[in-house]
Protein backbone atom coordinates (compact mmCIF):
# COMPACT_ATOMS: atom_id res chain seq x y z
CA UNK A 1 0.00 0.00 0.00
CA UNK A 2 1.34 3.40 -0.93
CA UNK A 3 1.76 5.68 2.06
CA UNK A 4 -0.32 8.80 2.24
CA UNK A 5 1.68 11.73 1.02
CA UNK A 6 2.54 14.28 3.68
CA UNK A 7 2.57 17.09 1.15
CA UNK A 8 1.89 20.41 2.81
CA UNK A 9 2.44 19.14 6.34
CA UNK A 10 4.87 21.09 8.49
CA UNK A 11 7.69 19.10 10.06
CA UNK A 12 10.44 20.04 12.47
CA UNK A 13 13.39 17.65 12.34
CA UNK A 14 16.07 18.18 14.94
CA UNK A 15 19.67 17.40 14.07
CA UNK A 16 18.70 17.36 10.40
CA UNK A 17 22.02 18.55 9.01
CA UNK A 18 23.62 15.09 8.94
CA UNK A 19 23.11 11.35 9.33
CA UNK A 20 19.66 9.99 10.06
CA UNK A 21 18.09 13.43 10.48
CA UNK A 22 19.33 14.47 7.06
CA UNK A 23 17.90 11.32 5.45
CA UNK A 24 14.52 11.88 7.11
CA UNK A 25 14.44 15.52 6.04
CA UNK A 26 15.20 14.62 2.44
CA UNK A 27 12.60 11.82 2.43
CA UNK A 28 10.01 14.27 3.75
CA UNK A 29 11.05 16.72 1.05
CA UNK A 30 10.35 14.08 -1.59
CA UNK A 31 6.85 13.78 -0.16
CA UNK A 32 6.29 17.52 -0.37
CA UNK A 33 6.51 18.45 3.31
CA UNK A 34 7.59 21.82 4.65
CA UNK A 35 10.68 21.09 6.72
CA UNK A 36 12.40 23.04 9.46
CA UNK A 37 15.98 21.76 9.25
CA UNK A 38 17.37 22.15 12.74
CA UNK A 39 21.13 22.25 13.27
CA UNK A 40 23.45 23.05 16.14
CA UNK A 41 26.60 24.38 14.48
CA UNK A 42 27.00 23.19 10.87
CA UNK A 43 25.04 25.80 8.92
CA UNK A 44 26.64 24.83 5.62
CA UNK A 45 25.38 21.25 5.87
CA UNK A 46 21.93 22.43 6.95
CA UNK A 47 21.71 24.80 4.00
CA UNK A 48 22.67 21.94 1.70
CA UNK A 49 19.79 19.85 3.05
CA UNK A 50 17.43 22.78 2.51
CA UNK A 51 18.45 23.03 -1.13
CA UNK A 52 17.97 19.29 -1.68
CA UNK A 53 14.48 19.44 -0.15
CA UNK A 54 13.50 22.35 -2.37
CA UNK A 55 14.72 20.48 -5.44
CA UNK A 56 12.68 17.46 -4.36
CA UNK A 57 9.50 19.52 -4.30
CA UNK A 58 9.19 20.45 -0.65
CA UNK A 59 9.97 23.69 1.13
CA UNK A 60 12.49 24.14 3.93
CA UNK A 61 14.60 26.51 5.95
CA UNK A 62 17.55 26.00 8.27
CA UNK A 63 17.12 26.90 11.94
CA UNK A 64 19.97 26.99 14.45
CA UNK A 65 19.05 25.82 17.95
CA UNK A 66 20.56 23.86 20.80
CA UNK A 67 17.73 21.52 21.77
CA UNK A 68 18.99 21.28 25.35
CA UNK A 69 18.38 25.02 25.83
CA UNK A 70 14.77 25.96 26.51
CA UNK A 71 14.99 29.42 24.95
CA UNK A 72 16.49 27.99 21.75
CA UNK A 73 13.72 25.40 21.43
CA UNK A 74 10.96 27.96 21.99
CA UNK A 75 12.61 30.23 19.42
CA UNK A 76 12.86 27.41 16.86
CA UNK A 77 9.19 26.50 17.17
CA UNK A 78 8.21 30.17 16.91
CA UNK A 79 10.33 30.60 13.78
CA UNK A 80 8.87 27.48 12.21
CA UNK A 81 5.32 28.60 12.96
CA UNK A 82 5.99 32.02 11.48
CA UNK A 83 7.42 30.44 8.32
CA UNK A 84 4.99 27.56 7.73
CA UNK A 85 2.24 27.70 10.34
CA UNK A 86 1.71 25.33 13.27
CA UNK A 87 3.78 22.17 13.22
CA UNK A 88 2.16 18.86 12.21
CA UNK A 89 5.13 16.54 12.72
CA UNK A 90 8.08 16.53 15.12
CA UNK A 91 11.02 14.21 14.53
CA UNK A 92 13.00 14.30 17.78
CA UNK A 93 16.30 13.22 16.26
CA UNK A 94 19.14 15.33 17.67
CA UNK A 95 21.59 13.29 19.73
CA UNK A 96 25.23 12.83 20.59
CA UNK A 97 27.74 10.62 22.41
CA UNK A 98 30.48 11.49 24.90
CA UNK A 99 31.87 8.09 25.77
CA UNK A 100 33.95 7.11 28.79
CA UNK A 101 34.31 4.35 31.32
CA UNK A 102 32.01 4.93 34.29
CA UNK A 103 34.81 5.77 36.72
CA UNK A 104 36.33 8.22 34.22
CA UNK A 105 33.13 9.92 33.07
CA UNK A 106 32.82 13.55 34.12
CA UNK A 107 29.64 15.16 35.30
CA UNK A 108 29.82 17.38 32.23
CA UNK A 109 29.93 14.29 29.97
CA UNK A 110 26.87 12.93 31.72
CA UNK A 111 24.87 16.16 31.72
CA UNK A 112 25.69 17.04 28.12
CA UNK A 113 24.41 13.73 26.76
CA UNK A 114 21.33 13.64 28.98
CA UNK A 115 20.67 17.30 28.16
CA UNK A 116 20.63 16.83 24.40
CA UNK A 117 19.38 13.26 24.04
CA UNK A 118 16.65 13.26 26.70
CA UNK A 119 15.88 16.76 27.96
CA UNK A 120 16.06 18.05 24.39
CA UNK A 121 13.37 15.61 23.33
CA UNK A 122 11.16 16.66 26.24
CA UNK A 123 11.53 20.36 25.41
CA UNK A 124 10.77 19.85 21.72
CA UNK A 125 7.83 17.55 22.40
CA UNK A 126 6.34 20.03 24.83
CA UNK A 127 6.47 22.86 22.30
CA UNK A 128 5.09 20.65 19.53
CA UNK A 129 2.15 19.56 21.67
CA UNK A 130 1.35 23.16 22.55
CA UNK A 131 1.08 23.97 18.84
CA UNK A 132 -0.88 20.77 18.07
CA UNK A 133 -3.48 21.58 20.70
CA UNK A 134 -3.74 25.23 19.76
CA UNK A 135 -4.46 24.33 16.12
CA UNK A 136 -6.47 21.13 16.56
CA UNK A 137 -7.11 18.41 13.97
CA UNK A 138 -7.00 19.45 10.32
CA UNK A 139 -8.76 16.53 8.55
CA UNK A 140 -7.53 17.41 5.08
CA UNK A 141 -3.95 17.07 6.36
CA UNK A 142 -4.11 14.16 8.78
CA UNK A 143 -6.45 12.14 10.97
CA UNK A 144 -4.19 12.96 13.93
CA UNK A 145 -3.86 16.27 15.69
CA UNK A 146 -0.09 15.83 15.55
CA UNK A 147 2.67 13.23 15.30
CA UNK A 148 5.89 12.88 17.27
CA UNK A 149 8.66 10.41 16.53
CA UNK A 150 11.34 10.04 19.20
CA UNK A 151 14.62 8.81 17.73
CA UNK A 152 16.11 6.31 20.13
CA UNK A 153 18.52 3.38 19.69
CA UNK A 154 18.76 -0.37 20.20
CA UNK A 155 20.52 0.70 23.39
CA UNK A 156 17.17 1.54 24.91
CA UNK A 157 17.10 -2.20 25.71
CA UNK A 158 20.68 -3.41 25.08
CA UNK A 159 23.15 -2.38 27.82
CA UNK A 160 26.33 -0.77 26.47
CA UNK A 161 29.39 -0.74 28.71
CA UNK A 162 31.47 2.41 28.36
CA UNK A 163 28.43 4.41 27.25
CA UNK A 164 26.36 4.70 30.42
CA UNK A 165 25.21 8.27 29.70
CA UNK A 166 24.13 7.41 26.14
CA UNK A 167 22.35 4.14 27.06
CA UNK A 168 20.62 5.83 29.99
CA UNK A 169 19.36 8.62 27.75
CA UNK A 170 17.94 6.10 25.28
CA UNK A 171 16.32 4.03 28.01
CA UNK A 172 14.75 7.24 29.27
CA UNK A 173 13.40 8.00 25.81
CA UNK A 174 11.62 4.64 25.77
CA UNK A 175 9.59 5.38 28.90
CA UNK A 176 9.14 9.08 28.08
CA UNK A 177 7.71 8.15 24.68
CA UNK A 178 5.29 5.60 26.16
CA UNK A 179 4.15 7.98 28.89
CA UNK A 180 3.60 10.81 26.42
CA UNK A 181 1.71 8.46 24.12
CA UNK A 182 -0.56 7.34 26.96
CA UNK A 183 -1.27 10.92 28.01
CA UNK A 184 -1.75 12.35 24.53
CA UNK A 185 -3.66 9.60 22.71
CA UNK A 186 -7.08 10.93 23.86
CA UNK A 187 -6.09 14.25 22.30
CA UNK A 188 -5.48 12.53 18.93
CA UNK A 189 -1.72 13.01 19.18
CA UNK A 190 0.39 10.00 18.21
CA UNK A 191 3.81 9.45 19.80
CA UNK A 192 6.14 6.65 18.69
CA UNK A 193 9.84 5.88 18.57
CA UNK A 194 12.32 4.51 16.08
CA UNK A 195 15.32 2.66 17.50
CA UNK A 196 18.03 2.19 14.87
CA UNK A 197 20.82 -0.33 15.17
CA UNK A 198 24.12 0.08 13.33
CA UNK A 199 23.56 2.79 10.70
CA UNK A 200 26.21 4.40 8.49
CA UNK A 201 26.30 7.86 10.06
CA UNK A 202 29.14 10.21 11.07
CA UNK A 203 28.74 9.24 14.75
CA UNK A 204 30.10 5.72 14.08
CA UNK A 205 32.05 6.20 10.85
CA UNK A 206 35.28 4.90 12.37
CA UNK A 207 33.59 1.51 12.73
CA UNK A 208 31.75 1.01 9.44
CA UNK A 209 34.45 2.65 7.31
CA UNK A 210 37.12 0.17 8.49
CA UNK A 211 36.70 -3.22 6.75
CA UNK A 212 37.91 -5.25 9.73
CA UNK A 213 35.71 -3.40 12.22
CA UNK A 214 32.75 -3.56 9.87
CA UNK A 215 33.15 -7.32 9.51
CA UNK A 216 33.12 -7.74 13.30
CA UNK A 217 30.03 -5.57 13.50
CA UNK A 218 28.19 -7.92 11.16
CA UNK A 219 28.59 -10.68 13.78
CA UNK A 220 25.88 -8.98 15.85
CA UNK A 221 23.59 -8.17 12.90
CA UNK A 222 21.65 -11.27 11.80
CA UNK A 223 20.62 -9.61 8.52
CA UNK A 224 24.32 -9.21 7.66
CA UNK A 225 24.37 -5.66 6.45
CA UNK A 226 24.92 -2.29 8.06
CA UNK A 227 21.95 0.02 7.74
CA UNK A 228 21.75 3.16 5.65
CA UNK A 229 20.21 6.42 6.92
CA UNK A 230 17.58 6.06 4.20
CA UNK A 231 16.35 2.85 5.87
CA UNK A 232 15.27 4.97 8.82
CA UNK A 233 13.99 7.83 6.69
CA UNK A 234 11.46 5.63 4.92
CA UNK A 235 10.19 4.16 8.20
CA UNK A 236 9.78 7.66 9.66
CA UNK A 237 7.79 8.81 6.62
CA UNK A 238 5.42 5.86 6.94
CA UNK A 239 5.08 6.22 10.71
CA UNK A 240 3.83 9.82 10.47
CA UNK A 241 1.40 9.00 7.65
CA UNK A 242 -2.26 8.13 8.10
CA UNK A 243 -1.43 4.56 7.10
CA UNK A 244 0.03 4.31 10.62
CA UNK A 245 -2.83 6.19 12.28
CA UNK A 246 -3.64 3.38 14.74
CA UNK A 247 -0.05 3.14 15.97
CA UNK A 248 0.98 5.00 19.10
CA UNK A 249 3.27 4.20 22.02
CA UNK A 250 5.29 1.79 19.88
CA UNK A 251 9.00 1.47 19.14
CA UNK A 252 10.08 0.23 15.71
CA UNK A 253 13.54 -1.35 15.75
CA UNK A 254 15.34 -0.67 12.46
CA UNK A 255 18.32 -2.84 13.28
CA UNK A 256 18.70 -5.82 10.96
CA UNK A 257 17.86 -8.05 13.91
CA UNK A 258 20.46 -6.74 16.37
CA UNK A 259 17.91 -6.94 19.20
CA UNK A 260 17.32 -10.65 18.49
CA UNK A 261 20.28 -11.61 20.70
CA UNK A 262 22.26 -13.23 17.84
CA UNK A 263 24.74 -14.82 20.28
CA UNK A 264 21.95 -17.29 21.12
CA UNK A 265 21.40 -18.35 17.50
CA UNK A 266 23.54 -21.45 18.13
CA UNK A 267 21.63 -22.42 21.29
CA UNK A 268 23.53 -19.97 23.49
Amino acid sequence: MEIQKIKGQNAIITGADSGIGRAIAIEFGKLGANVTVNYHSNKESADEVVEIIKKEGGDAFACKADVSVEEDVIGMFSASKEKFGAVDILINNAGLQKDAALHEMTLEDWQTVIGVNLTGQFLCAREAVRQFLERGVVPEKSRACGKIVCMSSVHDIIPWAGHVNYATSKGGILMMMKTMAQELAPKKIRVNAISPGAIKTPINEEVWSDPESAEKLLDIIPYKRIGEPEDVGKVAAWLVSDDADYITGTTIYVDGGMTLYPAFAGNG
